[in-house]
């Protein structure tokens, strides 16, 4: 099974505009990414897809590999879509560019969803891990999954979701963390696909697949993930970041 991974970027992002070419510690958010993408070392390649002349740029300064796409995508998704098309590959996981802290346990967890799938039923592999902090259940910038008994995903919104009408059950809330594993002709298919309302309604590049009838499949994985989504944000990956180098 070949397996590679790719990083879609894009400089002008509409909520927090230049957020993967930001200082991270002294590099870009960008490169801190891919190299904890490639220090994982599951991939047989490991690129960065991206319109951006300055990202592009960044990326080969600093020794990785990196492929121009067009400028108009409507997602990440439909970006590495067309860099995969003539690719000879199996899987193609879309790490999310402004995911600096991406590690290797839980892109096992994603790898193994296809691993223990041998009749092929799963089209689209992701993570979540249990959100504990309410601040975050209310904040839409953290896209909430619910998920059946097998961890098949239900629905993925950015409102809080399940909604708590009886406060003594505990129910856990799970965060969608935004890195996807595809079967290659499952990510074709998406990039084929017109946009459905829920998609366009919610800002969530999931619901395509499950407006088609698509199955994804989600590995819990509680590792701390901190997606850059505003500067408050990168405020966050700063603290942690520093805090991670303290502890060495």
């Amino acid at each position: 099974m070949k397996v590679i991974a790719m990083i879609p970027a894009r400089y002008a992002a509409s909520r927090f505009p230049g957020k993967l070419m930001k200082d991270l510690g002294g590099k870009p958010v960008i490169i801190r990414t891919y190299e904890a993408t490639k220090n994982t070392k599951l991939f047989d390649e490991v690129y960065v897809v991206t319109d951006s002349d300055k990202i592009y740029d960044t990326i080969i300064e600093h020794g990785g590999k990196a492929l121009r796409s067009k400028a108009e995508h409507e997602s990440g998704s439909d970006r590495i879509a067309e860099a995969v098309a003539n690719m000879d590959v199996d899987i193609v996981v879309n790490v999310q560019g402004d995911e600096p802290f991406t590690k290797r346990d839980g892109l096992k967890k994603l790898l193994a969803i296809f691993r223990n799938d041998p009749n092929e039923q799963v089209d689209l592999g992701s993570l979540m891990s249990v959100i504990t902090e309410q601040e975050d259940i209310q904040n839409p910038n953290v896209v909430k999954v619910v998920v059946d008994k097998n961890n098949r995903a239900l629905y993925f919104s950015r409102s809080p979701i399940p909604y708590v009408r009886d406060e003594t059950i505990k129910n856990p809330v799970y965060r969608h963390i935004g890195i996807y594993a595809f079967r290659k002709q499952a990510l074709l298919d998406f990039a084929s696909w017109e946009m459905g309302g829920l998609e366009a309604t919610e800002k969530i590049e999931c619901l395509r697949f499950l407006e088609y009838g698509k199955t994804i499949e989600l590995a819990v994985n509680n590792e701390v993930s901190i997606g850059i989504d505003s500067p408050e944000d990168l405020e966050k990956a700063i603290k942690y970041l520093n805090e991670r180098k303290t502890n060495l």
